[in-house]
C-alpha cells in the first residue's frame, strides 16, 4: 500500500511542479498515461479533483492547491531521507535542482562545476538557466543561485558578493556622442533601460560616488530590455549607454567591446547569493553543494572583482 500511495503522490507533485503529464513523465522516467493513471488513482482514493485538465492545459484546483502545499516539502525531506539512507547515513546523492540567472551560470560558476562532480560523483547538479527569481519550495530546487530572492523563515541566504553596478557603453557610441562629465548631463544621451521582471517597473538610475553624493540621473531612452545579458548585447551594438552590474559586463570590459562611463559614479544592487530551504534535515547533498560554492567562489577572486571601484 505504502508503494502505491508513495508512487501516486511521486506523480502528482511531479505534475503539479511541471504543469504537465508529459514533463512529468520525463522526470519520472514514464510514460504521461502512467503518469496520468497513478494521479486519478489517487483523486479515487481521495475522493475529490485535484487536477482541472483540458486538451492544452493542466491546472491544480483549490483541493489540488491545498494538498501541493501540505505534501510538496514533507515528501521531498522524505525522498531525501531515504535517500541518505540507501547510499549511507549522510553520503551525498542524489539529483540536485540548481536555479541560477544566464550568463552568470554559465559565465562563473559552471566551471566550477567540474571540481563538485569529481568530489561528490553521486550528486547530480540539474541546473536550470533561469532569468527569473523562483520559488524554491513551491518548484521543487535545492538551490539558488542570485540575488534579491525575498527571503521567508522558510529559506536561508549566504552571500557570496556584494554587486556594484556600473554604466557602460560601446567606444564607437563615445565617438559619435562625448562622454559626460556629471551625471547630469546623461539627459543628453540615449540609455538602454530595464524593465524588472519582478516588479514590471523600469530600474531607476540611482548613481552615488565615494563622497557621498547622490543623483537620480535621467536619459533619453532608446530601448527597454528585461534581460541584463541582452542590455549589454545592445550597448556593444553601440546603441547607448547601459547600468548593469559588473559580472555582466567585466568580460566586454576586459576585451574593449565597452568602456566605463562616469567610472567615479556607480549604483548598487541587492548581494548575490545562494538561497537553500531552511527545513531542519537538509539533505547532505545541498549542505556540501552550499559549502562548496562558498569555498570556491571566494577562492575564484570573483567576489573581490564584482565589488571593484
Amino acid at each position: 500500500m505504502f508503494t502505491e500511495l508513495s508512487s501516486y503522490l511521486d506523480a502528482f507533485i511531479a505534475a503539479a511542479d511541471d504543469g504537465s503529464f508529459s514533463a512529468a513523465a520525463r522526470r519520472l522516467g514514464l510514460t504521461p498515461a502512467a503518469v496520468s493513471k497513478s494521479v486519478a488513482q489517487l483523486e479515487t482514493r481521495l475522493g475529490v479533483r485535484l487536477f482541472q485538465r483540458s486538451t492544452r492545459s493542466l491546472a491544480l484546483t483549490t483541493d489540488g492547491e491545498r494538498l501541493y502545499g501540505q505534501v510538496r516539502l514533507p515528501w521531498s525531506e522524505i525522498g531525501d531521507a531515504l535517500t541518505d539512507l540507501r547510499q549511507g547515513a549522510g553520503k551525498p546523492a542524489g539529483t540536485l535542482k540548481v536555479s541560477l540567472a544566464h550568463m552568470i551560470g554559465r559565465e562563473y560558476f559552471v566551471p566550477m562545476m567540474t571540481g563538485f562532480v569529481q568530489r561528490y560523483p553521486d550528486v547530480v547538479p540539474d541546473l536550470h538557466f533561469e532569468n527569473r527569481q523562483v520559488e524554491l519550495i513551491a518548484e521543487g530546487y535545492d538551490v539558488a543561485i542570485g540575488g534579491g530572492i525575498e527571503l521567508t523563515d522558510a529559506l536561508i541566504a549566504r552571500e557570496l558578493s556584494g554587486l556594484r553596478v556600473v554604466l557602460v557603453a560601446s567606444p564607437d557610441y563615445l565617438k559619435m556622442h562625448p562622454a559626460p562629465k556629471h551625471p547630469q548631463e546623461l539627459t543628453r544621451h540615449r540609455g538602454l533601460l530595464r524593465r524588472m521582471l519582478s516588479s514590471g517597473r523600469l530600474s531607476p538610475w540611482v548613481l552615488k560616488n565615494n563622497a557621498g553624493e547622490e543623483v537620480i540621473a535621467s536619459v533619453r531612452p532608446t530601448m527597454v530590455l528585461d534581460d541584463p545579458e541582452a542590455i549589454a548585447q545592445a550597448a556593444t551594438n553601440h546603441m547607448g549607454i547601459a547600468m548593469l552590474p559588473l559580472p555582466h559586463v567585466l568580460t566586454l570590459l576586459k576585451r574593449g567591446d565597452l568602456v566605463r562611463v562616469l567610472p567615479e559614479w556607480h549604483a548598487d544592487a541587492l548581494p548575490l547569493s545562494i538561497y537553500y530551504t531552511s527545513r531542519k534535515l537538509v539533505p547532505a547533498k545541498v549542505r556540501v553543494f552550499v559549502d562548496y560554492i562558498v569555498e570556491e567562489f571566494r577562492a575564484s577572486g570573483n567576489a573581490a572583482r564584482f565589488q571593484q571601484e
